[in-house]
């Protein structure tokens, strides 16, 4: 059995006892969260398809850790002006491990 799931504008794949990186959410690791956002439930039989949700359907999961992702460099370069610069970001994540899809 998987979903997918919609939060922080993207759109996961997910199935039971998986570990994903989202977007940040608020709450502390070990705290239960539950996405209302499911777009499909397929399993070996049937699969239902959401318009645009499937409103019975949750997808229950736990969070692990609340962290920041590596740095991605961002570098500019204008060739004839000499212009150079380069700037860092680093994106706070969630990761949280899927309990159960009901």
């Amino acid at each position: 059995m998987f979903a997918v799931i919609k939060t922080g504008g993207k759109q996961y794949i997910v199935v039971p006892d998986q570990r994903i990186k989202i977007e940040k959410l608020e709450g502390e690791v070990g705290k239960k969260v539950s996405f209302d956002r499911v777009l499909l439930l397929a399993d070996e039989r049937k699969v239902q398809i959401g318009k645009p949700d499937i409103s019975e359907v949750k997808v229950e999961g736990e969070i692990i850790r609340q962290a920041r992702d590596r740095k991605k460099l961002i570098f500019t370069y204008h060739s004839k002006a000499r212009v150079r610069k380069t700037k860092g970001h680093r994106q706070y994540f969630t990761e949280v491990k899927i309990t159960n899809i009901k």
